[in-house]
């Protein structure tokens, strides 16, 4: 099969989005699954407590259940002596009830007994033969935790899109919830292409390299809470590139690939993509630097995105095209992601026409953030290794000056070295 060579005909980022809005819509998809394997999860509803917490008034510390009233006056050098009536321990039912001039023992979270309103703790209190002397007075409800003062019955205490912290899942269980909604992680299948990619687990012969974006994609792709199937390297191969595609259309949600989308001989993934149905490919070629030869494209409902071969250009397109689609399907917040104000170290020159984006290191000197440029060309993997952001050049300027005040956008955490 032969594909005439079409030339790109590129489009700026926001022109791209506007088109292929009208061919496909993220949409977020839910399930039920078990509290046991709900953490990290993105709840797809907002969640009630069922019962009060704590459900029954408790004590805060380990002591002697009373009536406040029979404590007051205690003092330090002249306490007040009650009768012990016996113990309550964490998880038992109360026995006895206390009465006037009387106390029972009581240990952290046990059932307050009947007729008690405060809690004395030990290190307030000495034993003597049977009696308990007090040698603090408490006021009624002190050291006593009362029914739903944590979590009432009907209160939502996990909002929707909220991410299952060890926090809220630790709230979760104590309130007895055994099952949430949360969002379905959509499954995206990552594929590269490439006459000279080879596994890292194979020898290098002449004119081979590694495959590069095959994992980190994966890892972009896992980190906007989807989940990522590797789907390995298919070379120059009209019909194997066809009938990987193809499958992957079948079993997955998005189809990503990287190399062979540019205006090259061989590289011959947007006519391929083209021809799997409709509408097919819906932009190639972005107005940018790096990322020209990027591919859009639906596939009877299902979005395919090609990526260019080299690794900077891979992920600064996924991170500003792909990513936000993902993030949308997921309900994962972009909160990890921050802009920090810096000055450049030192002058960039921009391709005119076209939107550029410049991977920097942000370092502090003298109190204030510097963004260094870091220009070893859109093929260096080790670029994105150093960097911990990139700058947006717009398709106006092609002279960042030296001191000049940008905005970086963060790959993730702002703490630099």
């Amino acid at each position: 099969m032969d594909f005439m060579k079409k030339p790109l005909t590129v489009k700026t980022l926001e022109e791209a989005k506007s088109e292929f809005s009208k061919y496909w819509e993220p949409s977020v998809k839910k399930e039920m699954i078990s509290i046991d394997d709900a953490a990290g999860r993105v709840l797809a509803e907002s969640v009630e407590s069922k019962i009060d917490l704590p459900p029954f008034d408790r004590s805060v510390y380990d002591g002697f259940a009373v009536k406040a009233e029979d404590t007051f006056g205690a003092e330090e050098d002249d306490p007040e002596e009650l009768v012990l009536k016996g113990a309550i321990h964490a998880g038992e039912k109360p026995k006895v009830r206390v009465d006037e001039g009387t106390c029972v023992e009581i240990a952290t979270g046990a059932l307050l007994p009947e007729g008690a309103n405060a809690v004395v703790m030990v290190e307030d209190t000495t034993e003597i033969d049977e009696n308990i002397q007090i040698r603090r007075a408490v006021s009624p409800g002190e050291n006593i935790s009362k029914k739903g003062t944590e979590i009432q019955e009907g209160e939502i205490i996990a909002e929707e899109k909220q991410k299952i912290t060890p926090q809220i899942h630790g709230a979760l269980s104590a309130v007895g919830i055994q099952e949430v909604k949360v969002v379905k992680k959509p499954h995206i299948a990552v594929i590269s292409t490439g006459e000279e990619l080879i596994e890292p687990n194979q020898e290098l012969g002449p004119g081979q390299i590694y495959d590069v974006n095959g994992k980190t994609i994966c890892d972009a792709v896992n980190l906007c809470g989807c989940e990522a199937s590797y789907l390995g390297i298919v070379k120059d191969d009209i019909s194997k590139i066809k009938k990987l595609i193809k499958n992957a259309l079948t079993s997955y949600e998005v189809v990503i690939t990287s190399g062979g989308s540019s205006a090259g001989s061989k590289d011959i993934v947007p006519e391929v993509i083209d021809s799997l149905g409709k509408p097919g490919v819906i932009v190639h070629g972005l107005a940018q630097k790096p990322g020209k030869p990027t591919v859009v494209s639906v596939i009877d409902g299902k979005p395919v995105f090609g990526l260019p071969g080299y690794p900077v250009s891979a992920l600064m397109v996924f991170d500003q095209l792909v990513a936000p689609y993902l993030r949308e399907m997921t309900a994962v917040s972009e909160s990890d992601k921050k802009d920090v104000q810096a000055k450049l170290s030192r002058k960039i020159l921009s391709a005119r026409g076209r939107r550029e984006l410049s991977p920097v290191k942000v370092f502090e000197k003298e109190g204030e953030l510097v963004a260094q440029p870091l220009l070893k060309g859109s093929g260096a993997i080790t670029s994105l290794v150093k960097a911990d952001g990139y700058i947006e050049i717009s398709l106006g300027r092609e002279i960042l000056e030296k001191n000049e005040l940008v905005k970086v956008r963060l790959f993730g955490e702002d703490s630099f070295d």
